[in-house]
């Protein structure tokens, strides 16, 4: 799910544990304001980082590439949340980076406008706000998908740091989940890890659906979801494992017992212990995956 009833989740979840006022919790919702300091990586590599334009058939996409300072690495394409390419999703490409991968962390609204592209501290208990978001988030299609997974990847192969032998990863959050399931289906010989985090609409009754991309991929998938979202769609998980066992893909399908959103360090639900165990799994993913 990444509606606007997972965001309700959110707000109510905030108003019961921290005693806010809902007019303060709504001002939370982009993220808790400022982002939590994710754990230092352990044996952690010097990184260099960049703010780079890529030209797509679309335009010029606006994302940060982050990279070990010596060495070729696996490449692992970061799809942000509806929130967009922030300081949060940077953090979290970094560490990804001081972990031995050459990262690119996408502005998948970059059709429209460049990052920021959500208020800083959004409101999403704000009725203009909520519709501004969930209108940029309105914008992506398969076809984009398509189109950036290609023009995405295809950067990412001709950096000097990224080791073209090996495998490529790709993650998403919340809306990004199906374009990660899409980049996987769009590239199946270049990309051979999927980590979806609290991702929305994976089975749907459209024909483009991500469940049913599943036997056009050749990768390991990694698929963690809110116990809130599981609620609302409680079959969602059985579709997927067994359309990833009709496919003969490695998956591995979680209910975490946490909220939609909980893995950004900037969420209003960010759930530490819960986000470490997620990531521990994408490290294990990628890991096995891509050598």
């Amino acid at each position: 799910m990444c509606d606007d009833l997972a965001f309700d989740d959110m707000i109510e979840h905030n108003l019961r544990q921290g005693g806010l006022s809902r007019r303060e919790l709504g001002s939370m919702a982009l993220g808790a304001g400022i982002a939590f300091a994710l754990p230092r990586v352990a044996g952690a590599l010097q990184a260099t980082e960049s703010e780079v334009e890529i030209r797509t058939p679309d335009g010029t996409a606006d994302a940060y590439f982050v990279h070990p300072d010596a060495g070729r690495h696996a490449a692992v394409l970061v799809w942000p949340d509806i929130f967009g390419l922030r300081p949060a999703f940077r953090q979290m490409g970094r560490r990804l980076a001081e972990s031995g991968y050459s990262v690119l962390v996408v502005n998948p609204f970059y059709r429209t406008k460049k990052a920021p592209t959500a208020p800083e501290k959004a409101n999403f208990d704000d009725p203009e706000t909520r519709k501004m978001l969930m209108e940029l988030a309105g914008t992506l299609s398969p076809a984009t998908a398509r189109t950036d997974a290609g023009a995405f990847l295809g950067w990412l192969d001709q950096q000097a740091p990224t080791d073209t032998k090996r495998k490529a990863g790709t993650t998403g959050y919340c809306m990004s989940g199906r374009i990660a399931f899409a980049t996987a289906a769009t590239m199946p010989d270049r990309v051979g890890a999927v980590a979806s985090f609290h991702g929305g609409g994976l089975v749907t009754d459209q024909p483009e659906s991500p469940h049913l991309l599943i036997p056009q991929t050749k990768a390991r998938f990694l698929v963690a979801i809110a116990e809130n979202d599981d609620r609302k769609e409680p079959k969602a998980k059985d579709v997927l494992r067994d359309a990833f066992a009709k496919a003969g893909r490695p998956a591995e399908v979680e209910v975490y017992p946490a909220l939609h959103g909980w893995c950004p360090p900037d969420s209003a639900v960010y759930d530490a212990t819960q986000a470490e165990k997620a990531w521990d799994r994408m490290m294990a993913l990628f890991q096995t995956a891509l050598g």
